[in-house]
């Protein structure tokens, strides 16, 4: 529930600002041709995915700022020195997306999230830590782009997994966002309150502070589901993609842009599509995502069998997003990666044998592309859960849960985030981090 309808625009700043005496990085990210730079020295980072940062900042009951600073405190010690964070959610008729939400895309925001939100860079500054901050979701768990479609369609929209409507009939219906003048405004309206907010706990605007190293247009924007419904939703999506991106650059000129695409598996798997998206000159870098699970590669129940031919399918997806990236002259960043722990268990106390062996595979093709000068700047693991657990016996996450996972409200909790007591898995993220800061000779 939204408590104050006053809070209309969210970059609006509060007549008095507690005094803050953080540390703050004092310089932005930036890029110059395929690497990062900050102060023009190179930046490579090992990151990882807290989407719910903002959730578990927040000054209410479904918060918990000691956690918060716990689990920040725990990645710090790993190396871990880049977060990407979910900035916002639609309140949505859908099944499964996260609440509360941050806004109803009438211009009323929950001023709890908000605050969230300002604590969580707050405290990432005081660890020298960079935000990537996506702001809205192709998917249903955050509200999305459906829910807008639904905002300005008289409330008509489809759940993802309806058996009624099954794939790609969601993608394919979400991909009508971007042809819907009246539903992308509203999507406007928010990056304008947020990318132009003013943090109440710093007191430094957004499009000032560099904790926030990026912005991304959405998580996993993609132009359908179907070749028949993405090709002919391609102008309208690189319109969508190209217009938007300008209005974040106009707004936070300092501060990097990113679309959040999966790469390949989010453009019709044809490497023309990733670049004629990526090579436009508001988009900064190109993103990659990899989840073998996901697409098939492997079997969670019989990891053993599966494991070697989809790391084959790894390597060469991998490979594929460095030509493309090297093609455009741009930095590379595999932003999500996810692996099953042994057994297909979600339960902490399962092993992480495979998975170690996987986060292993995207660590060294990120460190060899770094020894040879590639484009591979950085990556997010996917994801911190550190001290959530499950509230349930059935790992599923219910309305009105608070132990916040790095799985979000729509997956198995347990299904793929790394846990505090994953020690082995959390020994491999520190090497790599250690590794990826050494400078190249």
């Amino acid at each position: 529930m939204f408590t104050r309808r006053d809070v209309v625009g969210a970059g609006v700043a509060m007549a008095a600002v507690p005094a803050f005496a953080a540390p703050t990085p004092d310089k932005f990210v930036r890029r110059e041709g395929m690497r990062f730079t900050i102060e023009a020295k190179p930046y490579r980072y090992a990151g990882a995915n807290i989407w719910y940062g903002a959730w578990l900042g927040a000054d209410a009951p479904y918060g918990d700022r000691d956690r918060l600073r716990r689990e920040l405190d725990a990645l710090a010690a790993l190396g871990v020195t880049n977060l990407r964070v979910l900035a916002s959610s639609e309140k949505s008729p859908l099944l499964r997306a996260v609440e509360p939400a941050m806004h109803d895309g009438r211009g009323h925001y929950d001023p709890a999230l908000l605050g969230g939100l300002d604590f969580l860079l707050a405290e990432m500054a005081k660890r020298h830590m960079r935000a990537v901050l996506y702001l809205t979701n192709f998917w249903e768990w955050s509200g999305g782009m459906m829910t807008y479609l639904s905002y300005v369609d008289h409330g008509r929209y489809i759940n993802m997994g309806d058996p009624a409507h099954p794939w790609p009939e969601f993608p394919d219906y979400v991909a009508k966002f971007y042809g819907r003048p009246d539903a992308v405004a509203l999507y406007r309206a928010h990056i304008r309150a947020i990318v132009g907010r003013t943090n109440r706990v710093t007191g430094t605007a957004y499009a000032s502070d560099p904790t926030i190293m990026a912005w991304q247009l959405a998580n996993e924007p993609r132009p359908g589901g179907s070749d028949a419904v993405g090709l002919k939703a391609l102008p309208a999506f690189h319109a969508w993609t190209q217009s938007s991106a300008k209005l974040i650059k106009a707004l936070a000129p300092r501060q990097l842009v990113s679309t959040g695409s999966e790469g390949l598996k989010g453009s019709l798997e044809r490497a023309e599509i990733v670049k004629t998206t990526h090579a436009l000159p508001e988009i900064d870098y190109l993103t990659c995502h990899v989840w073998p699970l996901n697409w098939g590669w492997i079997d969670a129940a019989n990891l053993a069998a599966t494991e070697e031919s989809g790391a084959a399918k790894v390597a060469d997806y991998v490979d594929q997003h460095i030509r493309i990236a090297k093609d455009l002259g741009k930095p590379l960043v595999i932003e999500e990666f996810g692996y099953p722990r042994d057994g297909g268990s979600y339960d902490p106390a399962a092993t992480t044998a495979f998975k170690d062996r996987y986060y292993r595979q995207i660590y060294g093709a990120v460190e060899a592309d770094v020894k040879r000068g590639g484009p591979i700047a950085g990556s997010n693991f996917w994801a911190w859960s550190g001290e959530g657990r499950a509230a349930h016996a059935d790992h599923r996450f219910l309305p009105g849960d608070k132990s916040w996972l790095g799985d979000p409200p729509h997956e198995p909790q347990g299904w793929y985030g790394v846990f505090g007591s994953d020690d082995s898995t959390k020994a491999v993220i520190r090497d790599h981090a250690a590794a990826i800061a050494t400078p190249v000779a």
